[in-house]
């Protein structure tokens, strides 16, 4: 299984367990068209960056970095708690379009 189809089992995991749902009921979201109708409560994430960390002129680990939205019309979502707890995973900021809550974080996986 590829690294980004983990996350998104894990995205769709985290979605499951704030709202307290099936992971097959969750709409997260990989780099979707514009022309997708989305469905709030969702989770829409992209690759955004990579780090690669060296030593002896070597790498030895490396990490792909996402990011990744949750987007809700509750500013307080359960979502959000979770994402908090997250190791390799910081807040990068808010910001409201029409009515919903845009909650942005940088995720290494």
């Amino acid at each position: 299984m590829s690294r980004r189809v983990d996350l998104h089992h894990k995205l769709e995991n985290i979605m499951a367990e704030a709202l307290g749902i099936e992971p097959e009921d969750t709409h997260v979201y990989f780099q979707p068209p514009e022309s997708l109708k989305m469905k709030y409560p969702c989770i829409v994430y992209s690759r955004d960056r990579e780090v690669e960390l060296n030593a002896d002129n070597m790498a030895y680990q490396y990490y792909r970095g996402y990011q990744v939205m949750v987007i809700s019309l509750d500013p307080d979502s359960p979502i959000l708690d979770l994402f908090d707890l997250l190791p390799l995973c910081s807040f990068s900021r808010h910001y409201v379009v029409d009515s919903l809550h845009h909650d942005v974080y940088v995720l290494y996986h």
